[in-house]
């Protein structure tokens, strides 16, 4: 079921109806400073460090946090950088799967991505936001590894923590976008690339995702 959170449209000087959503209701959540280069500082925002475990703890405390505090989050968005084989450098994308590509239990039966003994909660979850205001899905494989080969890879888009995030929203029912500015080929040259490109990515996300956010009740 799609969720309509704090949302109207709009329509835009070209005739185009817009999704807008209500900034108070939005927790951003990126892995790490740098990523957004202070342009985010009127903004509600979670740092969370870099990989799963560090994503689960952080993205979880947030919300138990702003539960206790009766700031419990209608809408997560993450933001951050990601590399691809499949798109080209210096692009913004909505993901709206998730999958874990270093999870392998193959050997003993499992799928790949499959946790073992885990029934509740699917080998690839999908998010059930309505915000959408890019309209470029893909598919992102988490895994706690910079992904280099092709035996690393899953899906359109690589990182090391959006899987994780979204669990953690499906478990406690919030919904769950994430948008990604690709920075490198999720290759050799990955590492030389994200430290080139990475500074570029905030601005697409504020002028194309933010943009479509207001603050007014």
């Amino acid at each position: 079921m799609k969720h309509h959170i704090g949302e109207r449209t709009e329509m835009d000087s070209n005739g185009t109806n817009k999704q807008i959503m209500n900034k108070d209701y939005i927790l951003i959540v990126c892995a790490l400073e740098i990523e957004t280069q202070n342009q985010l500082e009127d903004w509600n925002v979670l740092y969370t460090g870099v990989g799963k475990v560090n994503a689960t703890y952080h993205m979880t405390k947030g919300i138990v946090d702003g539960i206790t505090h009766g700031k419990r989050p209608r809408m997560v968005i993450n933001y951050g950088t990601a590399g691809s084989r499949k798109i080209k450098k210096k692009t913004l994308v909505d993901c709206t799967r998730f999958i874990q590509r270093d999870m392998d239990v193959t050997g003993l039966g499992f799928m790949k991505g499959e946790t073992p003994f885990e029934n509740d909660i699917p080998i690839v979850i999908e998010s059930e936001c309505n915000f959408n205001p890019i309209g470029r899905h893909a598919t992102c494989g988490t895994g706690d590894n910079f992904a280099e080969d092709k035996s690393q890879y899953y899906g359109e888009v690589v990182d090391m923590e959006a899987y994780a995030l979204a669990k953690v929203c499906k478990h406690y029912d919030i919904p769950f976008i994430s948008f990604k500015y690709i920075t490198d080929g999720a290759d050799e040259q990955a590492h030389e690339d994200w430290e080139k490109n990475l500074a570029d990515g905030i601005v697409q996300f504020k002028n194309i995702v933010l943009s479509n956010v207001t603050s007014d009740n």
